[in-house]
């Protein structure tokens, strides 16, 4: 159990409503729905009811609640004390998988173009002021802020040979293919898979994992170029038909109550 946990619970026992209460704490309903159940977990109890509109408490709610609103507060009123020695604008932003370093170095320089002195904190996990994601894993009630394009290319072994055309049909040439079924990004590659995509030689659930496979020699990969140029042991070759993937920030719209993801938005707006 953590503070994060104890601060869903406090928002969700207030507002009696999921989303009133992701909006009110700045986060995704996944991810404050996932920190309830986790508090849930740890207590061996259900402390909310999921109803048409909104949710029910129950006893065992009602009789946590005095002590976590009180810790919540006292947690809430040291890091206040602590916050003034240091006026710095703080920006917390989580960063989802099959995010490069190279667009997670990208998205921390413009942040401190746009927001000098801003104080970043990153979170490996779907949590803070706004996400790091490909626009694929926004969810519906977020906006997205466009930072780069890239595209996706065919990862293979660094030893393994092509033949001269295998660039243009990758799916008559690869029949080991490693792929991502559980990715949004799946329904989209597909097609260029052919008829061996029901027999690939691996799985894997995200793209990083299916670079290792690539690079342990096990089958290719269709990627996104940036994940494939980290990765020892890989070589890529282009596809045929260019297909691209945006990435940038997902968040909130109440998220912008910060100024600092709102001065970030604006600068990159401007440079658009």
């Amino acid at each position: 159990m953590d503070y994060r946990q104890f601060r869903a619970f406090v928002a969700v026992f207030e507002e009696r409503n999921i989303t009133a209460a992701a909006q009110r704490l700045h986060l995704s309903q996944p991810a404050l729905s996932g920190s309830i159940r986790l508090l849930e977990e740890a207590l061996g109890t259900a402390l909310f009811v999921r109803k048409a509109r909104g949710v029910e408490v129950t006893d065992d709610a009602r009789a946590l609640y005095p002590q976590l609103r009180r810790m919540v507060a006292e947690a809430d009123g040291l890091a206040q004390r602590f916050r003034k020695r240091d006026e710095r604008e703080r920006l917390t932003i989580g960063v989802e998988e099959d995010v490069a370093r190279s667009t997670v170095q990208h998205l921390a320089a413009t942040a401190r173009a746009c927001v000098p002195g801003v104080q970043l904190h990153l979170l490996a996990q779907c949590e803070g002021d706004a996400r790091l994601a490909s626009e694929e894993l926004r969810c519906e009630d977020e906006l997205f802020l466009p930072l780069l394009s890239e595209r996706y290319v065919l990862a293979l072994p660094a030893q393994a040979l092509l033949p001269d055309n295998a660039a243009d049909t990758p799916q008559d040439t690869a029949t080991d293919w490693i792929v991502c079924p559980t990715h949004a990004s799946h329904q989209r590659l597909m097609p260029l898979y052919g008829s061996r995509a029901d027999s690939p030689a691996a799985l894997a659930s995200n793209f990083s994992l299916a670079l290792d496979l690539v690079a342990a020699g096990v089958g290719r990969a269709i990627v996104p170029e940036s994940l494939a140029q980290e990765i020892h042991g890989v070589q890529t070759q282009p596809l045929e038909v260019e297909l691209k993937r945006r990435i940038g920030l997902c968040y909130n719209v109440q998220a912008l109550g910060n100024g600092a993801l709102a001065r970030l938005r604006d600068g990159v707006l401007g440079e658009g």
